[in-house]
Formats: structure tokens, C-alpha cells, sequence
């Protein structure tokens, strides 16, 4: 498990009627703050504001189709113009688990990225796709490739 700490931003949220928005900068656009949202959001931020991933290569609900489903990925991480990371987010209280891993594993039979990434606010994993290996920090997106 890796440990997240998440950068204490100030985060634009708005109230309309009985639901709160939050402003998502990558899609520039105000979207429902649920609590996975919320996981998304500052996951988003911590990959962009901590370790330094350019997010102009972040692409957030990403509809993919697998077979005739057509499903949206939480987070996309390109390099090289390729899938690099898949990051998928539930919410705080969702068990990370076999059928959580499942979910991120099909979608990675589509994209075939080098790392995946299951995350629920509280619980990081990250695994290496190519050697199967749990990592203990996530990857350096501007170190040379593994």
C-alpha cells in the first residue's frame, strides 16, 4: 500500500440548488462533488502538484469501449502518446478488492498501460503491469521508462 499525502488545496466548490459542484481543472468544467469525486479530485492534484505529471497528458472520465460496453475510465496518464497509467478512484468507504481490481483490469486489456493504480482516499495500490510487481511509492512520471 502506498501512502498519499494529499496537498491541502483550495479546491472551488459551489452549492447549486440541494447539490454541491466542484470545479475540475483538468476538464474545466463544474462537475457533482460525490465522495468519489472528491477521491478523483485530489488524486488528480496530487499527481500534478506533487509528483509533477503534466496535466495537459491527464484524461479524466475517458470513455473506452470494451467489446460492445462502452465504459469511462476514472483517470488516464499518457506518455509517449500511449496509456501509461490507468488511476481507478472509488469512494472512501469502497474495499479495495478482487472485484475492485477486476474493474481495472479489463480496462487495461483495452489500453494496456504500464501501471494501475486503485485508489479510495484512504488506500493507494500500484502495480507494474509488465514485471506484476505491487510498487511501495508511485512512479516518477519523468524518470526513463522501466
Amino acid at each position: 500500500m502506498i501512502n498519499i499525502g494529499y496537498p491541502n488545496l483550495p479546491f472551488r466548490i459551489q452549492k447549486e440548488k440541494d447539490k454541491e459542484l466542484i470545479f475540475d481543472e483538468n476538464r474545466k468544467k463544474w462537475v457533482r462533488l460525490t465522495p468519489e469525486e472528491w477521491v478523483r479530485q485530489n488524486f488528480i492534484q496530487y499527481l500534478v502538484q506533487i509528483l509533477q505529471y503534466p496535466s495537459t497528458l491527464l484524461a479524466v472520465e475517458k470513455e473506452i469501449k470494451l467489446g460492445e460496453l462502452r465504459k469511462r475510465c476514472d483517470i488516464i496518464v499518457y506518455k509517449l502518446e500511449k496509456p501509461w497509467m490507468i488511476v481507478e478512484c472509488k469512494e472512501p468507504g469502497v474495499e479495495l478488492n478482487d472485484m475492485t481490481a477486476k474493474q481495472i483490469f479489463a480496462y487495461n486489456m483495452v489500453l494496456k498501460a504500464e501501471y494501475l493504480v486503485l485508489v479510495n482516499g484512504k488506500n493507494t495500490f500500484c502495480l507494474h503491469t509488465p514485471s506484476q510487481k505491487m510498487l511501495e511509492t508511485l512512479p516518477d512520471y519523468h524518470s526513463p521508462i522501466f
